[in-house]
């Protein structure tokens, strides 16, 4: 019984953070005001202040988890609605992935290595740019901490929402195919979340970024271990 009140508390708890700061969000619409980003930094310093374990939060949140896979599967929609777009700009759009990848990782290392990070470290920044779940896997067939890498990624997918939409106002990027690749490549899951804002279009070419640079990223690491070590 106190394990199913616990599980409500924190499902409850966590709808209502997500739903308080969107609607912050949609009255101000600072690319820092993304729910996602708030929302967490409440249950953040909630759990901080309350002294409860993520393991105890967890009991509640391993529901909202689950719902990350249907979440992930409803991107079809739109990639069907906007596959002639996919189709007819396919060489563009897996060019500027696989610069994308190579871009975040070769960044990743050199910065790694500039404030002397120790290798177990630079193994685990490698996957950064990637979607969480094959960067933690990744970064534990590299030697790196796979937790550690999920951090990373959070911070890499957050400060590229943050910073991304200045970016591509300053660069005039408006073309869906840019905003998507640039958006989904540098910010994965919430980068698509952010495209979505755009238009379907950007969404689409965006959850295509997301999904091509954890295969080209899987295939990519090694060289990069390779090369630098």
């Amino acid at each position: 019984m106190e394990t199913l009140s616990l599980a409500l508390f924190f499902i409850t708890f966590t709808f209502a953070a997500y739903f308080l700061m969107n609607l912050l969000y949609i009255r101000f619409h600072y690319s820092f005001l993304m729910p996602a980003l708030t929302a967490t930094f409440i249950i953040v310093l909630f759990l901080l202040a309350s002294g409860t374990s993520y393991d105890h939060y967890m009991i509640g949140g391993e529901w909202i988890d689950r719902l990350l896979g249907p979440a992930v599967v409803s991107l079809a929609i739109p990639l069907y609605k906007q596959r002639k777009l996919l189709v007819d700009n396919l060489v563009p759009i897996l060019t500027g992935i696989l610069v994308g990848v190579v871009i975040g990782m070769t960044t990743g290392v050199a910065l790694a290595k500039a404030f002397g990070f120790s290798e177990l470290l630079i193994l685990t920044v490698l996957p950064k740019s990637i979607t969480t779940p094959v960067a933690m896997e990744l970064a534990a067939q590299l030697g790196g901490i796979p937790s550690l890498a999920a951090v990373f990624v959070m911070i890499t997918g957050f400060s590229s929402i943050i910073i991304g939409p200045a970016f591509l106002k300053l660069l005039r990027i408006t073309s869906p195919i840019g905003i998507g690749m640039g958006l989904g490549a540098s910010a994965h899951g919430i980068g698509t979340a952010k495209a979505l804002e755009y238009g379907p279009r950007e969404a689409s070419v965006s959850s295509v970024a997301m999904s091509l640079s954890a295969v080209f990223g899987a295939f990519l690491a090694p060289v990069f271990v390779w090369i630098f070590f």
